[in-house]
């Protein structure tokens, strides 16, 4: 993958990571009461489970083995898996004995994921390509000699449906320079999708724990990049947000 700066239209040819680590197994508290008899990956955004519009993008961006981790109601997520997802060759880690949050999933299913540069993406979003592909374009801007960590990250003014404040600061290289702080809003939002290096995992507690430690220890070393997405990206987290993504779905 390149080092020299990221064109607005990558190579067609660059090398997307081959697997992508998908997060499936939160409780969906938040979609309440749409998750109280199905997992929230498996809640309908016009006309498609949300994981289902993950897996669309993983596919046409040429990722061919996906882990997903699961967790609540995982029965019927699994069944999903196993007979609807076609074109991709899927793995799940299970936490059905505790659920591990992201940074505990990502060390219970390491082993699944291998020793190469990988995709994350979160099943509870749902976002559309600009002028290119967005997954292609982290992959054309990976640089696994001075990065850790590359996050897609949308400004706040575009992070449709999202109620936070924003996530982390960027200088004009795309590194990450800081964390939101209270009371301070943060000019960029994550969108659930990054590269992460297997070199991230390690020296990890026990136990439950968030990627934000993973995330820290790579901004405190100068080695986590945020790419700004170019497209349309929906924070559904709530049942008022899926009509709300549907309505701007349906007039793009």
């Amino acid at each position: 993958m390149s080092t020299r700066p990221m064109a607005l239209r990558p190579d067609p040819g660059v090398a997307v990571p081959d697997t992508a680590m998908v997060m499936a197994a939160g409780l969906g508290k938040r979609m309440r009461p749409l998750t109280a008899t199905r997992p929230k990956p498996l809640v309908e955004v016009a006309g498609k489970p949300l994981i289902g519009h993950v897996f669309d993008r993983l596919r046409s961006a040429g990722v061919k083995r996906a882990v997903v981790n699961v967790h609540y109601l995982a029965d019927p997520l699994e069944a999903y898996l196993h007979n609807r997802v076609k074109g991709i060759e899927v793995f799940v880690s299970d936490e059905r004995a505790q659920l591990l949050e992201t940074g505990g999933g990502l060390v219970h299913a390491r082993e699944l994921i291998g020793d190469r540069p990988f995709l994350v993406v979160n099943s509870d979003n749902l976002w559309l390509d600009g002028p290119v592909d967005a997954i292609r374009m982290l992959a054309a801007r990976w640089d696994d000699a001075r990065m850790d960590a590359l996050l897609l990250v949308v400004p706040l003014a575009r992070a449709h449906c999202h109620g936070g404040q924003g996530d982390f600061h960027l200088d004009k290289d795309g590194k990450i320079t800081g964390r939101r702080k209270p009371g301070r809003p943060a000019p960029f939002v994550y969108t659930g999708v990054q590269i992460l290096s297997p070199r991230v995992i390690q020296d990890w507690p026990e136990g439950p724990f968030s990627t934000m430690l993973f995330w820290e220890r790579a901004i405190d070393a100068g080695r986590a990049y945020g790419l700004v997405h170019q497209g349309l990206w929906f924070d559904v987290g709530t049942p008022g947000a899926i009509a709300k993504t549907e309505a701007m779905l349906a007039g793009e």
